[in-house]
């Protein structure tokens, strides 16, 4: 399968300051494909070069088979984008956005459609600082998928969104792909990217450190588990000689196994094995946070 979004090397200066320094990836169609990095690490400034609003420095791109710093117009008309600063005038009813944005693409699916289609129908005549969170969040993606776009970019969507927003522009992201769209999901939000994408670039100091699954980031960089649980028996040696088991350390009745690889199967086999059965048997797994912590966090 040919990717969607290629990207090798990209580079982008401005004067003296380096932007982005080297960030490669590939995005696959129909992923929902993460971009993570610490606030100035080339996140929005990698997307803005791969839509054509800022011309990369240095490397190659290709974005649904266009150069963006060549064919930046062609490119627009079968990309949608929710920006960063993504803001409409306060007066503009949710009607007047949707038509003025389809008058732009003549070729895409008709306004009315698109806004029953995002549930905006009965807010067609409220103006956009009348809107919710949530509802302001719809619009902007209703905005985006007007002219029927194959690949979506949607940077830091849900910043400044309350916890219910949140959860209803998850829904939204995963509409859009189930729709038949490619998504590019710019976020700091660890949560948020475990649960939507399929797959994630973590960016550092400018550059790419890892690509993967969110599950295959944890067990590369992270594999390590606990595996807690309670009880009276002292002699717990049995534990120790598992493979799956670096250390075995007790505070009262409370148990905590640290290992890797099926270690809360291993352990439980031998607990059992042995006459034991706690109640409180649980695993503690590393999670997307603590795997960008170890990739991105430097001394200072």
């Amino acid at each position: 399968m040919t990717p969607v979004v290629e990207v090798e090397h990209l580079e982008k200066r401005y004067g003296s300051f380096v932007a982005v320094e080297d960030v490669s990836f590939t995005v696959d169609a129909g992923e929902i494909f993460g971009i993570l990095g610490p606030n100035g690490s080339g996140k929005t400034t990698t997307v803005e070069c791969l839509q054509g609003l800022r011309r990369a420095d240095g490397g190659r791109l290709s974005v649904l088979g266009h150069d963006p710093r060549r064919e930046a117009e062609r490119l627009r008309r079968r990309i949608g984008s929710q920006l960063q600063e993504s803001a409409l005038p306060e007066r503009l009813k949710v009607s007047e956005a949707l038509s003025f944005f389809s008058s732009l693409s003549p070729s895409g699916t008709d306004w009315e459609t698109v806004m029953e289609q995002w549930g905006l129908a009965e807010k067609r005549s409220a103006t956009f600082a009348s809107l919710s969170g949530g509802q302001q969040q719809r619009l902007f993606v209703a905005l985006a998928l007007v002219n029927e776009p194959e690949l979506v970019f949607l940077d830091e969507m849900t910043t400044g969104l309350d916890p219910a927003s949140r959860r209803v522009a998850w829904d939204l992201i995963r509409r859009i792909r189930d729709g038949g769209a490619t998504v590019i999901l710019v976020t700091h939000f660890m949560d948020e990217a475990e649960n939507l994408c399929d797959r994630i670039a973590v960016i550092d100091d400018k550059r790419v450190v890892a690509v993967d699954t969110p599950t295959g980031l944890i067990d590369t960089y992270a594999p390590d588990a606990v595996v807690a649980f309670s009880t009276d028996e002292t002699d717990l040696t049995f534990l120790e000689r598992l493979d799956e088991v670096d250390a075995v350390e007790r505070s009262g009745r409370h148990v905590s196994v640290t290992g890797s690889g099926a270690l809360l199967a291993m352990v439980a086999a031998e607990l059992v094995g042995h006459g034991l059965a706690p109640t409180d048997l649980r695993v503690e797994r590393a999670d997307l946070e603590d795997v960008f912590l170890q990739l991105t966090t430097r001394e200072q």
